[in-house]
């Protein structure tokens, strides 16, 4: 039981005596200032997005997010 995976995740070492939260993050109250810190070159997003794709290629960018085709991390759409 204890070397059970769900979502490919270890609960196993969660059932015997750890115990997990979890929550939501505050995107309306930290959406403004990281965006600030962006344009002002405090903070490079570039790290973490791995695809830059049109608008019409949402289908492909939901395939390949979904499956972690391409070594996908994030995807920015752009117009």
């Amino acid at each position: 039981m204890y070397g059970r995976f769900i979502d490919k995740f270890p609960i196993g070492s969660f059932i015997r005596s750890l115990n997990m939260k979890s929550g939501q993050t505050h995107v309306q109250r930290y959406m403004r200032p990281l965006l600030e810190r962006i344009r002002k070159g405090e903070i490079d997003p570039s790290c973490i997005i791995t695809h830059t794709l049109r608008l019409d290629d949402t289908p492909h960018r939901y395939d390949i997010s979904k499956n972690r085709y391409e070594d996908c991390a994030k995807v920015m759409l752009k117009r």
